[in-house]
């Protein structure tokens, strides 16, 4: 039997000026870097498309049942690795590679307005930045209602939670794939480290008030 825990780590196929898209450049990086023997790391690129987005993710939480899922994106304002803390639901009036966006503007239909990440993501950002990747990571509550932040949303509103998303440069900007790969690769397992301190924090809590 299987006991290693499934990771999920997307990356986007190109869109408009980004005919590269560095948040698949780097989510290759991070496959051929892996996440050490204990983790199942599986890598998908995700076209820059509303409904293929509603129609892959549930297909990825109900198949692998993954410990966490951590999406990628590209943005051309970004100058450091940026972890985002949460999703929202409604504002996406951009239209995708297929011209499309939702008649609703939004998700979810009636889900909340935003999710929050189960992920601490300043503390995970404190560490990761204290830890010489020689690339800097900041930390963002806004990942800007396209594909990236309607992706975030649909994913922490299936996995309860259990998602993360980071924006990374343009390949050249500041850092290559390489940088970048290594980059995602501490911060997911920093990510998972948060997570696994979070169990151990409620479990004692739990024992406490028994």
């Amino acid at each position: 039997m299987d006991t290693k825990k499934t990771v999920i780590v997307t990356g986007f196929q190109p869109f408009g000026e980004h005919k590269v898209n560095a948040s698949w450049s780097a989510v290759q990086e991070l496959e051929k870097l892996g996440l050490g023997e204990d983790i199942n790391l599986l890598v998908k690129e995700i076209p820059v498309e509303y409904k293929a987005v509603s129609k892959l993710l549930p297909s990825l939480w109900k198949q692998y049942q993954p410990e966490l899922v951590v999406h990628v994106g590209v943005s051309g304002m970004a100058t450091s690795v940026t972890l985002e803390q949460c999703g929202h639901n409604y504002g996406y009036t951009r239209l995708d590679n297929c011209h499309f966006c939702p008649n609703s503007q939004c998700c979810i239909n009636e889900g909340p307005d935003c999710i929050m990440s189960v992920i601490d993501m300043d503390s995970v950002c404190e560490k990761v930045n204290s830890s010489s990747q020689g690339v800097a990571f900041s930390v963002s509550k806004d990942a800007g209602r396209y594909l990236c932040d309607y992706t975030y949303y649909t994913s922490l509103y299936l996995g309860n939670r259990r998602c993360a998303f980071v924006h990374v440069p343009p390949l050249g900007k500041r850092h290559s794939a390489e940088d970048l790969g290594r980059a995602l690769q501490a911060v997911v397992l920093e990510m998972l480290q948060s997570m696994e301190d979070q169990m151990d924090q409620d479990q004692d809590h739990c024992q406490d008030e028994h």
